[in-house]
């Protein structure tokens, strides 16, 4: 928990940081490369929070692997080396990315469907999407065998089901009844 609370401070802190530079954009894409490397390279995860090795060399390591990061990314990493916070590093990326899209007016849309999604589906995701939000949106599409066919869209606490596994189970109410 107290992870968390304080990845959303630091997260915070350095959209400050970033946005007085002017230099939010690039922070966000190094914030959006460290969550993915860090979610998806378990050899990096493990690496970052394991607390026998010392702080100088992970800030090292990760000055080597993040070389192309933008300074007030490299300032992060500075600041997890003097307050010895590394484990949160992934935590504080993903904070950031959404409070960028907070400040930025952009949603994030979970887009669910049976099989990856075509151009002419998302074309009807838009269109459905348009109707629920006026806000700039960002799709994510997770794949979901088990409601046969159809979307399922939510939006922050909205969700519509257009799912073929949901008209299935209403029909089968009303038949019930």
């Amino acid at each position: 928990m107290s992870g968390t609370r304080a990845a959303i401070r630091y997260a915070k802190a350095i959209l400050e940081i970033a946005q007085s530079k002017g230099v939010a954009d690039a922070v966000n894409a190094d914030m959006k490369t460290i969550a993915l490397t860090v979610t998806e390279n378990l050899e990096l995860k493990n690496f970052i929070e394991n607390p026998t090795l010392k702080v100088d060399q992970k800030q090292s390591a990760l000055l080597e692997v993040f070389a192309d990061a933008n300074s007030v990314t490299k300032s992060l990493f500075h600041l997890l080396f003097e307050n010895k916070r590394f484990e949160i590093l992934g935590a504080i990326a993903l904070e950031y990315n959404g409070l960028f899209d907070t400040v930025n007016g952009v949603e994030v849309a979970t887009v669910t469907t049976a099989v990856p999604m075509d151009e002419a589906l998302e074309a009807k995701v838009l269109a459905k999407i348009a109707t629920l939000s006026d806000k700039k949106i960002t799709i994510i599409n997770t794949v979901d065998p088990a409601i046969i066919g159809g979307f399922i869209i939510r939006i922050g606490d909205k969700q519509y089901n257009a799912s073929v596994a949901n008209r299935l189970q209403v029909l089968k109410r009303e038949l019930s009844n």
